[in-house]
């Protein structure tokens, strides 16, 4: 009689935020594996015990860290928690997964760029960060490879969901509540839909399942090229806003940390070795406005 395969466990830290929530949304559809979701009131990563301790109680073979500190302008000012967080953490699950032929997925940041650059910036462009934030990012995953050789980091910007605090949900908010707003013109990216990227997530699973490796460093944002202002009015002409929007520059609003000009994401990578195709960020932003307001 053949020897019945276990079901893969995929632990999620950070079930909370925008793309642990996604991914919960979207494990329904995953019945062949059984999911941990965890949030930082179930699991501090910072505490080596209790990260031990869920590995002692679990047989753990994917680790999915959507867990950080994420208060980019707050970083400034508690620096050594956002290193602790997002750096000495992140290399401590990294040894914890090594230890356990657990398969670590890191989520990282456009943050770890210093947006000098005019073109999209691929895994292996130069890094240097501008604010604590990205600092604290880059050391995890700096941290990350060195302790654990097979940790696969995906590196994302201008996140957005249905759930948690975010760019689309202040614009909605703001528009209800104000008659004109000013807006940053000349931050250039691609935004994220924190579905999507779960999905991504959840196909690079099934493909280590199916015998492919992935290690190192992705990049995965939606397709398409804009700027927060653009992103502003795309928001409001999905749903017929009367709010006027200014454009203005970055030097105009001033804030604790600086915030990278570009940081345009290439992801031909990820799109090469998963053999996709990105959906643009127009169409899937028209998704989650569906969702948070449905007709």
């Amino acid at each position: 009689m053949a020897l019945q395969k276990s079901i893969p466990t995929i632990l999620v830290t950070g079930s909370n935020g925008q793309l642990g929530s996604e991914i919960k949304a979207v494990s329904k559809n995953f019945p062949s594996y059984h999911f941990l979701f965890v949030s930082r009131e179930d699991l501090s990563i910072e505490n080596d015990q209790s990260v031990r301790k869920i590995f002692d109680e679990n047989q753990i073979d994917y680790f999915v860290n959507c867990a950080a500190y994420t208060a980019v302008d707050k970083a400034e000012s508690e620096k050594e928690k956002a290193f602790l967080i997002n750096a000495d953490a992140v290399g401590n699950l990294a040894k914890i997964c090594s230890e356990h032929q657990t398969k670590l997925i890191h989520i990282s940041t456009d943050y770890v760029y210093d947006g000098t650059v005019s073109a999209p910036l691929k895994e292996d462009n130069a890094v240097a960060p501008i604010n604590t934030y990205g600092l604290s990012k880059l050391k995890g995953e700096e941290l990350a490879l060195v302790n654990n050789a097979s940790a696969l980091i995906i590196r994302t910007s201008w996140v957005y969901s249905s759930f948690g605090n975010n760019f689309v949900k202040t614009m909605l908010r703001l528009f209800r509540e104000k008659e004109e707003i000013n807006v940053i013109d000349d931050q250039i990216g691609s935004p994220t839909y924190a579905a999507d990227l779960a999905l991504v997530i959840m196909k690079i699973i099934e493909r280590i399942q199916q015998g492919q490796t992935f290690s190192g460093i992705v990049n995965y944002s939606n397709a398409g090229i804009t700027n927060w202002y653009e992103f502003a009015k795309e928001i409001k002409s999905l749903v017929h806003g009367n709010c006027k929007i200014n454009p203005i520059p970055t030097s105009s609003y001033s804030t604790p940390a600086k915030r990278p000009l570009y940081s345009v994401l290439d992801t031909s990578k990820i799109k090469r070795v998963l053999d996709i195709e990105i959906p643009s960020w127009q169409s899937s932003l028209r998704k989650c406005i569906h969702i948070l307001m449905p007709e």
